[in-house]
């Protein structure tokens, strides 16, 4: 019956297990052998099976018991995750952190980041979303994440603290053989409204925001690297972070585009923040890692 069951019995079953034997269990949790045996017998009449197969000169465990010592693992793990959050807690940690990023923060510092915060807080749970423009504001709002990594554009909402982390340069490219790509030249408004632009959009469609479009022929994309698939299939011309395209333009897939000419709106640089809701402060992880980041981020 799960109402008898105790950690203690598991804990002792895992170490029979680990120490090959009931004598060597007894020595490595400092008891005598009969108390050991005694909770395995406990242990088995109340579940109505047997763990280990006695017909030998030493106990094995049998078939069931073998499942059972990995489920005992399993439930021994849980619990010290259960005693670790709790007590993270008690000293001031989030019970969890939740993530959203926006598809133009940059992936390495944040991965570098991610697996500090894991060092540090190995027990906190942490959830973690990539959004289109615009969707890692939207968590935040509507209470799915407690920290996102976004742009926030044309101005800060003040409902937000938002701390600046960098400013993205992007490039604007076209494949080799697009047609913008072939202009010797700098390239004026008209030019770049004749052919299609890829712009990062929100996942909810057209009715979010638009950074920087010009052209009056758009395809919107969610996911950055599927929008460099097309880019590279020479479907259209767009601005794009350097780490993306550096290989593709150093191996001739793409080329950089002059749009100096007739000095069309441009975003040469967006912001990238780091922001939560001003009602709901970081915990400690939150901080913790909202301060590594910068680090990393600062040349």
């Amino acid at each position: 019956m799960i109402e008898s069951l105790t950690l203690d019995q598991l804990r002792i079953l895992v170490t029979i297990s680990d120490e090959g034997g009931f004598a060597a269990a007894g020595r490595a949790l400092g008891r005598v052998q009969s108390a050991i045996s005694q909770s395995i017998r406990a242990l088995e009449d109340n579940q109505g099976v047997e763990l280990f197969d006695r017909s030998r000169q030493r106990p094995v465990l049998t078939p069931v018991g073998r499942v059972l010592v990995e489920q005992a693992r399993a439930i021994l793990a849980s619990a010290q995750r259960f005693e670790a959050i709790a007590a993270g807690t008690r000293q001031g940690l989030e019970a969890s952190l939740t993530l959203a990023i926006d598809p133009l923060v940059p992936t390495e510092p944040l991965i570098d980041s991610m697996r500090a915060l894991r060092d540090r807080f190995p027990d906190l749970p942490v959830s973690f979303f990539t959004e289109g423009l615009g969707g890692a504001e939207r968590r935040l709002r509507s209470g799915s994440a407690s920290l996102a990594f976004c742009l926030l554009l044309p101005t800060v909402p003040d409902d937000l603290m938002a701390y600046p982390l960098m400013d993205r340069r992007l490039i604007p490219v076209a494949a080799a053989e697009h047609p913008l790509a072939r202009l010797a030249r700098p390239l004026n408004r008209e030019d770049l409204d004749a052919h299609i632009q890829l712009v990062l959009s929100d996942a909810l469609g057209a009715e979010g925001p638009n950074y920087g479009v010009i052209s009056s022929r758009v395809w919107r994309f969610v996911d950055i690297a599927r929008r460099l698939d097309f880019l590279l299939a020479g479907f259209g011309w767009c601005r794009m972070p350097p780490y993306l395209v550096d290989q593709h333009l150093a191996a001739g897939r793409l080329k950089a585009l002059d749009l100096s000419g007739d000095a069309p709106s441009r975003a040469e640089t967006l912001p990238i923040y780091a922001a939560h809701m001003r009602n709901r402060p970081l915990g400690r992880a939150g901080s913790w890692l909202l301060d590594d980041l910068r680090q990393r981020l600062t040349p």
